[in-house]
């Protein structure tokens, strides 16, 4: 006999579903969204960064090694969906190679105090009634043996201490990295790479206990609830939400009933 796939939750899916539980319904569980999903030009712009970096940091890559081939590479792989224009475009694309040109110099300047052990990898850790997933961007091992998730960040102006502790992601991969790399102390670190700045936290057991309890409740919430009597409410994003229309059709959404 067959035994039935557990679910998932990601990190993906907790933010979202916070963030608007109609909109998760459109995007994870009902197949009508994704019709009305629209390209964005900040994840496209944040997709070739990451794929660039990626490529970086990879042992087995040896075609950008230097920042003239980290700035082809960029080129080569551009992701051009959802800009506005070309002009809107050409302009994100010279944005993109400075941040490129000038992560991938100082990264060659500074000393080597940790190597790279995955670059875009999934992981996975069993919790009971669900499998918590995430794909992490990069993880080192610094000297010493502590373990480093590295994640970045391409759209954000800074970041320090109190955004990594507030940052979901970030919590649910030490939850997940801790089962992988058992007895070894877990560090997140985020790069905002537009404002070439990085912050790095490890949570004590305590916090990390913590946030797994509220986080497991999150989940069976998101799990356990009624999707096919869903009824969407009007929030304070509706008005540029690619599911509006969807939500239109439903009777007893109003969008001015926020």
């Amino acid at each position: 006999m067959r035994v039935p796939r557990k679910p998932t939750i990601s990190p993906s899916k907790m933010t979202t579903y916070l963030a608007c539980p109609t909109k998760y319904m459109w995007t994870y569980i009902d197949s009508r969204g994704k019709w009305y999903l629209r390209s964005k030009s900040y994840y496209s712009f944040g997709t070739s960064l990451h794929s660039v970096l990626q490529r970086f940091h990879d042992s087995g890559d040896k075609g950008v090694t230097t920042t003239a081939e980290a700035v082809a590479a960029l080129e080569e792989s551009w992701v051009q969906a959802g800009y506005e224009s070309q002009e809107q475009m050409m302009q994100a694309l010279g944005e993109g190679k400075e941040i490129v040109e000038k992560y991938v110099e100082e990264s060659l300047a500074a000393p080597v105090t940790a190597k790279t052990l995955f670059v875009e990898k999934m992981f996975r850790r069993d919790l009971g009634s669900f499998v918590l997933i995430g794909r992490v961007d990069r993880i080192d091992e610094r000297e010493g043996g502590d373990i480093d998730i590295v994640d970045y960040k391409s759209g954000r102006s800074g970041v320090n201490e109190d955004d990594l502790r507030n940052d979901l992601a970030m919590s649910a991969y030490q939850l997940i990295l801790q089962e992988h790399f058992p007895g070894r102390k877990i560090w997140a670190t985020i790069i905002a790479l537009r404002a070439d700045s990085r912050a790095s936290v490890s949570f004590s057991t305590e916090e990390l206990e913590q946030f797994k309890q509220d986080m497991m409740a999150l989940a069976i919430e998101i799990l356990d609830r009624d999707w096919e009597n869903h009824v969407p409410v009007a929030k304070s994003l509706c008005s540029k939400c690619d599911f509006l229309p969807l939500c239109n059709k439903h009777p007893e959404f109003h969008l001015d009933s926020e």
